[in-house]
């Protein structure tokens, strides 16, 4: 498996062709979203052991819908198709692949709390100020002013984008490449770099989806009035959640995939 070099605007074909794979069959890949996100819900209700479960399962869970993008790439339902090859997938890639989960979880526990350190536990205030938001609002805007509570989110963001270098590719790599997980983020980060002009672009679409979402829900707010959030907002960033998941695939596929395996190969 090879590192292949792509233009700067493959990076806006990604997510129209996650557009286009979600479009084949929505309903399987809203199904492997709801899916996930029930798997959350339950794992939320362990104190803490959850959360350390729920970090080290969320690399299979994108690569689950590489898979399934992958299928539906070739024409084929991606479920059960997608959860069949995963689970039918070599013992020991299994096991690479909890170990990249584990040092996943790893990496985001430590982000979180130098994020924490560095705020001083500005966000988890906001946080609790939000369930009285409707009685003190101003407390609310007055938290979000503080410069440490927006410090703490910048390094937060910056922090988790760095984290997110090399474990984009990984848990491909570890599936259909065979290599181990310490591999794996080494080639992960070099594809990514090799190819960074073509995932500024990338960022830069989901950048824009972002704001043209927002502007949506607002003109929504005027026309549907306090119902907008409700209509508009949840279906939104669903639909945009899962297209974000199948772009996955895309970008594993151009930065390292065969030719057979090429999204540009698929579309005919």
């Amino acid at each position: 498996m090879r590192l292949n070099l792509v233009a700067p605007a493959r990076g806006a074909a990604w997510v129209r062709d996650g557009f286009r794979a979600f479009a084949r069959y929505p309903l399987a890949f809203a199904s492997v979203l709801v899916l996930g996100i029930f798997a959350m819900m339950v794992l939320s209700l362990v104190p803490l052991l959850g959360v350390v479960v729920l970090l080290v399962l969320l690399p299979a869970g994108s690569l689950l819908f590489m898979i399934a993008t992958r299928h539906a790439q070739r024409r084929e339902a991606p479920v059960p198709a997608a959860f069949v090859e995963l689970a039918r997938s070599p013992r020991e890639r299994r096991i690479e692949l909890l170990k990249l989960g584990a040092a996943y979880a790893a990496a985001t526990l430590v982000v979180m709390a130098l994020s924490d350190l560095i705020d001083g536990g500005a966000l988890d205030a906001f946080v609790e100020s939000v369930p009285t938001s409707n009685r003190n609002p101003d407390g609310v805007a007055a938290r979000l002013a503080e410069p440490r509570l927006q410090i703490g989110l910048l390094m937060r963001v910056l922090l988790a984008s760095l984290v997110s270098v090399p474990f984009w590719h990984a848990p491909a790599l570890v599936h259909w490449g065979g290599v181990s997980w310490v591999k794996s983020l080494f080639f992960s980060s070099v594809a990514i770099w090799r190819n960074r002009g073509a995932f500024v672009v990338y960022a830069l679409v989901w950048v824009g989806l972002m704001f043209g979402m927002l502007i949506a829900i607002s003109l929504g707010l005027l026309v549907f009035g306090p119902a907008a959030p409700t209509i508009l907002a949840m279906p939104l960033s669903l639909i945009l959640t899962t297209v974000f998941y199948a772009t996955l695939w895309f970008t594993f596929a151009d930065c390292f995939a065969g030719e057979a395996d090429s999204p540009r190969m698929l579309h005919g």
